[in-house]
């Protein structure tokens, strides 16, 4: 399981006061929304200020995840389902998503939560979507290690 040696996180996150836009895929709609209601729980949890932003695949994340970034987000959380198939397609859209995500964080100096889940097949989406009988909550884990490292950046910016 991808989920081995994870860090557990016993203090509770304090979002209070940072302003996160969530942004997510369409396509598997299934995992995707198991996705974006772990975000959704873990940013209640933390009383973080959140918005969510649906764009068509992920393909537009990096796009959208800037725009909001620059348009006055502390924190992006990016959430897709890519389900590899018979064709590079998913090598392609993979690669360009990741790359793009991480260009977005270090251009614009602000964290990007990574919840795009890689796959070969749609029971791993399932096992990591965060629902009734899943063994990860990848969307919870996204918003909060969005939320840790914005906390970090504010307080190493004073």
């Amino acid at each position: 399981m991808s989920g081995t040696g994870s860090p557990q996180q016993h203090a509770p996150v304090d979002g209070t006061g940072l302003r996160v836009v969530v942004v997510a895929g369409t396509w598997h709609d299934v995992i995707t929304d198991g996705l974006i209601a772990g975000a959704q729980r873990a940013l209640d949890a933390a009383r973080a200020t959140w918005s969510l932003v649906r764009v068509p695949g992920s393909f537009e994340l990096p796009l959208v995840s800037k725009a909001a970034l620059e348009s006055g987000a502390d924190a992006v959380v990016a959430l897709g389902v890519i389900i590899r198939g018979g064709t590079p397609h998913f090598d392609y859209v993979s690669s360009a998503a990741t790359d793009g995500l991480t260009r977005v964080a270090l251009d614009t100096g602000k964290p990007v939560g990574f919840g795009v889940l890689t796959l070969d097949d749609e029971q791993q989406g399932l096992d990591r979507a965060g629902l009734e009988g899943s063994k990860e909550d990848k969307g919870a884990e996204a918003a909060d290690a969005a939320m840790r490292t914005a906390i970090v950046l504010r307080d190493l910016r004073g």
